[in-house]
């Protein structure tokens, strides 16, 4: 792992008098990360890190230990911590697991899901058709989140809930390619609402399979992006080594 020069980049963190400084710290952090202005494979330095927030180092170390949890960094012994790569064998690892986490949530929520939060649900299919309409990527994001949010809360299961959202963060760095590949928004919102009529239909054992279905469909898009859009396959090519897809 190569050490990057380093500059200010991070700005000073802002007090939240109802949360602990460890938690806004780790926030940031991983903010930053997802977006790009930490680098895969760059060295954190908990020194830099805390004169740029304006911290002193101990919640910086605690934020790390959070995010080292997370998988957002690794803690490399004798060399220091670094920021996850993420190869190509690490997104269809991934993959792999939510695709089974999502089927489960799917199949309680269809069994377990209340009135209110299935109307949500149906209302956020709205939205996201007027929002692809207009091409407006910024609320077609944050819809899907909230989608999914409630989703994952109909299961009535905080520990999957927990879960799941864990593995969405460590995959939020390649929304885009996957959402702006031709005809992707359409085709997931036709499988969301495929997904919303079997749960409302009570049917757990078919929104299983259209949950199945959404995931193979994400991931050959998302590899379909990498590999066929040169802007996106050189991006990633900088970001995540390909040295262990094998």
């Amino acid at each position: 792992m190569e050490e990057k020069t380093t500059h200010r980049r991070l700005e000073p963190i802002r007090l939240d008098a109802y949360r602990p400084l460890r938690e806004v710290v780790s926030e940031t952090l991983r903010k930053a990360i997802k977006d790009g202005v930490l680098k895969p494979g760059e060295r954190l330095m908990e020194i830099q890190l805390a004169e740029e927030l304006g911290v002193s180092r101990t919640p910086i170390r605690e934020a790390i230990r959070k995010l080292e949890l997370e998988g957002f960094v690794v803690m490399v012994p004798r060399r220091g911590t670094y920021v996850a790569d993420i190869s190509l064998k690490d997104i269809a690892q991934v993959f792999e697991i939510r695709s089974a986490l999502e089927q489960l949530s799917a199949g309680l929520a269809a069994e377990r899901i209340t009135p209110d939060e299935l109307e949500d649900l149906e209302r956020i299919l709205v939205e996201v058709n007027g929002y692809i309409q207009h091409d407006d990527f910024d609320k077609i994001v944050d819809a899907d989140i909230r989608f999914h949010d409630i989703l994952y809360h109909g299961s009535r299961n905080n520990r999957l809930v927990d879960i799941l959202n864990n593995l969405r963060e460590q995959m939020l760095r390649f929304r885009s390619i996957s959402m702006h590949y031709p005809g992707r928004l359409r085709d997931t919102w036709e499988e969301h609402r495929l997904l919303v009529e079997a749960i409302a239909d009570r049917n757990s054992s078919q929104a299983r399979k259209i949950a199945k279905k959404h995931m193979e469909n994400s991931e050959k898009t998302l590899l379909k992006g990498i590999s066929n859009d040169e802007k996106s396959a050189q991006w990633v090519h900088e970001l995540f080594p390909t040295s262990d897809e094998g």
